[in-house]
């Protein structure tokens, strides 16, 4: 993240190896803190989470950001005590590695369950119809929000809702399958590549709406 400079964990290539032998979980690993850099898992009160348990992850070292320009409320919120409060959701395990679950803001909150987009994202990613998926929280009077499933088809084959939501049911537990799936041409993206989610929900929105 452009706040931290750059990377602030790593895989060495002894993880990397690992991955590829005996512990494939390493490969959805981030890594571990690089020299420069240490890094904690903490609850909205900045109190650390027990390892395993998922919390924010935030980072402390050189290469952290100073602040935001001419914007002091917004980096007294970011920075506390010299920890950068990223905005992702991860874990630590037993030998250090950190896993990344999601973005804060893209955690969809359906009848009091959380659900991690990615996670439902990754799922969907294995049917051979879907190009590109993002996943998010669309208004529900009865849930609070529902998961929804943005698609953009792989040309020449053919994905249905129907097929989506029992990929997912596969996969996950049921609270987390897409209620709806909406079929777009693109997803809407910044120039880094990264899909601007907020953009996507009022596109969502103005296509539910017409329904």
């Amino acid at each position: 993240m452009t706040e931290l400079g750059g990377n602030a964990v790593f895989m060495d290539g002894d993880a990397h190896r690992r991955g590829v032998t005996t512990d494939p979980h390493l490969l959805t690993a981030a890594g571990k803190p690089g020299p420069l850099a240490e890094a904690r898992i903490v609850d909205h009160a900045m109190v650390d989470l027990p390892t395993g348990e998922v919390g924010e992850i935030v980072i402390r070292g050189a290469q952290v950001f100073s602040g935001y320009w001419n914007d002091p409320a917004s980096t007294a919120e970011t920075i506390i005590d010299g920890w950068l409060r990223t905005g992702d959701l991860g874990f630590i395990d037993s030998e250090g590695f950190i896993s990344v679950v999601d973005r804060k803001k893209d955690i969809i909150v359906t009848g009091g369950e959380n659900v991690a987009s990615r996670e439902v994202e990754e799922v969907l990613h294995r049917h051979p119809g879907v190009l590109e998926v993002a996943v998010i929280g669309v208004p529900d009077e009865h849930w609070g929000e529902a998961v929804c499933a943005a698609i953009v088809p792989r040309p020449g084959i053919a994905v249905t809702s129907e097929e989506i939501v029992a990929l997912a049911r596969n996969y996950l537990a049921s609270y987390k399958k897409p209620r709806h799936v909406v079929l777009v041409e693109s997803l809407p993206r910044n120039t880094s590549g990264k899909v601007m989610k907020h953009v996507l929900r009022d596109q969502v929105a103005e296509i539910l709406a017409s329904r």
